[in-house]
């Protein structure tokens, strides 16, 4: 019998997405470490940093429970609910029910997969913003959704124009994602833009997802979208113990808003995921009260040594910035010189072994900018200044 050749092809929805930028462009760093040219990545926002002694004295204590090792519920345990209530009131003035107005996730970029499925049906419209973080983008679109893209742009401090928005055909639009301090730009966020927000959500009967991963860092003012009277119960928001505590690997994030948009994600990720390690949740509880003092030294003073130096290499490269941004990053405009970024880009990667992010990757607003990540020690960034410097 002619055995026929097998021909497995992939689901229509991986044509609308492609890899992860950053999962391919490390790999091509990777191949050039390999060949021993010693590339200085400051592309992606990975800190560099430790969590506190404490967290990490905890998960070490805590593992060694034989009792601690089976499967945790999907709502995560008291303990860390509660941290993550105290971190919005010690910080935001914001009260929530650790019970009933929380829910723990493995890391905030999963959760943007969980509050599409629970919002948004197959051709629902989804506001995205131009720039943004890409994955707004591909996860809406894997999931069906038609995105619609609102521009935020230099001129107008980063932040959404509310008249063009007024002015677009919003029906069929279930979601809006935000993200202040926003990345790549960092634009620091203001109560005002917070209420425009939240009033556009409930005029328009579209639920507004702030995420804010980034308001400890380099930001003597942390706000939150919350703090808004009645935006809970018509907006969601994100946050996450990647950035402000130093734990990006251990995936621990959060989404703070009513009860009932709980219950509607709850549903979603009780049935594409389990609950976190015990030891790793209780270890989470801890971070979040860390002291006043670490994240003055880590979030402030460290990172604003770090941000000094990354102004000398937009300067060098004849870039141009606002030197209000907050969080751990600098976005600049490239020269008018360069046709495109990534003539920029490549060449500093190619000659001067420097890997810096071109902002294109961001969204159409993005193509004419870089972003330099902060995630890389003083001397790592002194040596990718010198090295841009000698470059002709």
């Amino acid at each position: 019998m002619e055995e026929k050749q097998f021909n497995i092809q992939p689901a229509d929805r991986l044509a609308s997405v492609q890899e992860y930028y950053f999962s391919r462009k490390l790999k091509e760093v990777a191949q050039m470490n390999a060949q021993g040219l010693d590339v200085i990545s400051l592309g992606i926002g990975s800190p560099d940093m430790p969590p506190s002694q404490q967290t990490i004295d905890t998960l070490c204590r805590e593992a060694q429970n034989p009792t601690a090792h089976g499967y945790q519920p999907y709502v995560g345990i008291p303990e860390m609910r509660q941290g993550m209530a105290d971190f919005y009131k010690r910080w935001y003035g914001v009260e929530l029910n650790p019970s009933t107005e929380i829910q723990p996730l493995i890391g905030s970029k999963e959760g943007i997969l969980h509050v599409t499925l629970a919002f948004v049906n197959p051709g629902d419209k989804v506001l995205v913003p131009n720039p943004g973080y890409p994955t707004y983008t591909s996860l809406s679109k894997l999931l069906g959704a038609e995105i619609v893209n609102y521009d935020l742009l230099e001129e107008n401090n980063w932040q959404p124009d509310f008249e063009a928005l007024e002015q677009m055909d919003l029906s069929g639009v279930k979601l809006m994602w935000t993200n202040y301090p926003n990345m790549p730009t960092g634009a620091s966020a203001t109560m005002e833009l917070f209420e425009k927000l939240a009033s556009f959500a409930r005029r328009h009967n579209i639920v507004v997802v702030n995420d804010n991963p980034y308001s400890l860092i380099l930001n003597e003012h942390p706000i939150s979208l919350l703090q808004v009277p009645g935006a809970k119960e018509c907006c969601i928001e994100f946050n996450s113990m990647s950035k402000s505590q130093n734990m990006p690997g251990w995936r621990v994030g959060w989404i703070s808003t009513n009860a009932q948009f709980i219950q509607w994600i709850l549903k979603v990720k009780s049935n594409v995921d389990s609950g976190m390690f015990r030891p790793l949740q209780l270890a989470a509880a801890e971070a979040l009260h860390n002291s006043d003092e670490w994240h003055a030294n880590y979030n402030r003073e460290v990172y604003g040594r770090r941000r000094a130096i990354a102004e000398e290499i937009m300067k060098t490269l004849g870039c141009t910035f606002d030197a209000k941004q907050v969080g751990m990053f600098l976005w600049g405009r490239i020269p008018d010189s360069y046709s495109d970024v990534e003539e920029l880009t490549e060449r500093i990667l190619h000659e001067a072994r420097v890997f810096i992010t071109p902002g294109f990757i961001f969204g159409s607003n993005g193509k004419r900018y870089i972003r330099i990540s902060l995630c890389a020690k003083e001397e790592k960034l002194q040596e990718a200044l010198l090295r841009i410097k000698s470059l002709k």
